[in-house]
C-alpha cells in the first residue's frame, strides 16, 4: 500500500489517499510491463508500409540488349533491383502488426506499472470549479504549486472528461489529459509526474482492482 498526499488547488495538503494495487511478483514485473508496452506500440503501429518488386515497377518489359556480344553484362530488365529505379529487394510489405495478451495479463501489467510510479504520483482534488473558462495560464501555474518542475513531462489523469480543462491543456505539450479508463502502460512510463484527481484515484482503484 502507498499512501498519497492529497493536495487542493492552491497546493496545500488537504487530506490522504492510498494505492494498494495487486501487482506483479518483483521476478515477473519488468517482463510483464515490458510485454504490455511492446503490444500497445505495436498495436499502434498502421503497417502499411509498402515497396515495389521488380514484377510490380513500371516498364522493363524488353530485354534491353541483346546477351552476348556487346561488351557489358547480360542484362534482362531494365526493372532490375540492381539498377537505378528498379525493384527493392525483400522491402516491406503492407502487414499486421497485432499482437495478443490476455485481459488479465493486460490488467496487471498496467496496475504494476501504476504502483511502480507511486513515488512520481500526485493527487489533487478536482478543479473543475477553479477554470469557470479555459485559461492555460491558470492550469499551468497549479501545476507548478503541486510540485512539478517546469518542463516536465505531465500525465493528468481525470475521471471525466472536461471541456475547459482540455481547452486549457491542449495548447501544452508537455501535458497529456486522458482519463481513467483510458489509462495506459506507455503514458505511465513516458510521463516525469502523474497527476490524478481524486474522483479519478477512486475510479483507477475501482476499474482496476484485481
Amino acid at each position: 500500500m502507498v499512501d498519497c498526499v492529497i493536495r487542493n488547488w492552491q497546493g496545500e495538503e488537504v487530506g490522504k489517499a492510498d494505492l494498494d494495487l495487486a501487482v506483479a511478483q518483483d521476478e515477473n514485473a519488468s517482463h510483464i510491463v515490458h510485454r504490455a508496452l511492446v503490444r500497445q506500440m505495436a498495436n499502434a503501429r498502421q503497417g502499411t508500409a509498402s515497396t515495389k518488386t521488380r514484377a510490380e515497377v513500371r516498364g522493363g518489359g524488353r530485354k534491353p540488349w541483346r546477351q552476348k556480344g556487346t561488351g557489358r553484362a547480360r542484362a534482362g530488365s531494365i526493372r532490375s533491383p540492381l539498377w537505378r529505379g528498379g525493384g527493392v529487394i525483400f522491402g516491406p510489405k503492407p502487414r499486421d502488426y497485432q499482437t495478443k495478451m490476455n485481459r488479465k495479463e493486460r490488467r496487471l501489467a498496467l496496475r504494476t506499472a501504476l504502483q511502480g510510479r507511486a513515488d512520481d504520483l500526485i493527487v489533487v482534488e478536482s478543479f473543475s470549479e477553479n477554470l469557470q473558462r479555459p485559461r492555460t495560464k491558470d492550469l499551468v501555474a497549479a501545476i507548478g504549486r503541486w510540485g512539478v518542475e517546469a518542463n516536465s513531462k505531465v500525465l493528468l489523469v481525470v475521471g471525466q472528461r472536461e471541456e475547459n480543462l482540455e481547452l486549457s491543456a491542449r495548447n501544452v505539450p508537455s501535458i497529456k489529459l486522458i482519463t481513467a479508463g483510458n489509462l495506459n502502460v506507455y503514458d505511465l512510463l513516458i510521463a516525469d509526474h502523474i497527476l490524478v484527481t481524486a474522483p479519478a484515484l477512486d475510479s483507477i482503484k475501482e476499474i482496476y482492482r484485481a
